[in-house]
């Protein structure tokens, strides 16, 4: 499956989704590390309710260090391929469904890495059609050229539809129902308009939609930062809403949460802010737990694209 996120925020939703789907049909999942993003991906999973702590003791979800990332992209392909066979005979010997594979894999283009990125994608197509195994390619405009993204494309027969939305590098809009819709990143005054017109558009179809409950909702689970001004400014647009309707910031960070509580979201009768509980540190000192045994062995196992 190829995917070529919009941002990285975009990329984690993907990841995430990725990983929960595995997680679910009780499938061992390898997430390749490089740059941070297994935190950012974490994070994500957790926003979207999915257990993490579990999957991470127990060995089913495994983040693979950056340096082991790295060497995996300067292992041959042979012995690749040998050790990837492996890995997903011992998940089934373990009594999982099958492997999945994700994560950062440019490492791939570095000087030193024992293929190009077309072979690397010849080696896994091969594995997946061998194995129970399952993968997730992305390729983003911050790692990949336009160029090679185009020639990953061509190479992959399956690839995730892209879901409408509106994504400045900054904060991600996602339409999740006639009224209702996922933030996910930090809004400031460069993409506060778009805020508004989410709220005005999101009203109209609730007003005129009679079977939509009369509640605009804005899930801000996955957003990090608000400014003042957009605090007030959601406010201000509750206070505006008809008597028979109302907007609701559903499963909000505290830190947002105060914001909004300093600019009076409390005394907003037609406004309604239910808070995320999930602890915000809670997922990177899981990810720091998890355990990927330092060995030639695991170079040679781990590998994805």
């Amino acid at each position: 499956m190829c995917a070529i996120p919009d941002s990285e925020e975009h990329l984690s939703e993907l990841s995430a989704q990725f990983v929960a789907e595995g997680l679910d049909r009780n499938e061992k999942i390898f997430y390749y590390d490089d740059d941070g993003a297994a935190d950012a991906m974490l994070r994500r999973l957790s926003d979207d309710g999915a257990a993490v702590d579990g999957p991470l003791s127990s060995g089913q979800l495994t983040i693979v260090p950056e340096q082991t990332t790295h060497a995996t992209f300067r292992t041959p392909l042979g012995q690749l391929y040998r050790g990837v066979t492996d890995t997903v005979t011992d998940a089934l010997r373990e009594g999982y469904r099958g492997a999945r594979l994700t994560g950062q894999m440019h490492s791939s283009l570095a000087p030193g890495a024992s293929a190009t990125l077309p072979e690397f994608d010849g080696l896994l197509d091969r594995l997946l059609q061998e194995n129970r195994l399952t993968a997730l390619c992305t390729y983003d405009h911050g790692h990949y050229s336009s160029e090679q993204i185009e020639i990953m494309r061509a190479l992959h027969r399956d690839h995730l539809a892209p879901v409408g939305a509106y994504d400045d590098g900054l904060m991600r809009i996602v339409r999740t129902g006639v009224a209702s819709a996922r933030l996910a990143g930090e809004i400031d005054h460069s993409n506060r308009p778009k805020i508004t017109t989410l709220l005005q558009s999101s009203l109209d179809r609730s007003l005129r939609s009679p079977d939509v409950p009369p509640e605009v909702v804005l899930d801000m689970a996955s957003v990090r930062f608000i400014d003042v001004a957009t605090a007030v400014g959601l406010v201000h647009a509750a206070e505006m809403f008809p008597a028979t309707h109302r907007l609701v910031l559903h499963r909000v960070r505290p830190r947002v949460q105060r914001i909004l509580d300093r600019c009076g979201a409390p005394f907003a009768s037609q406004l309604e802010v239910t808070a995320d509980t999930a602890e915000a540190s809670e997922t990177s000192e899981v990810s720091e737990t998890s355990e990927v045994p330092e060995t030639s062995e695991t170079s040679e196992t781990d590998m994805a694209s």
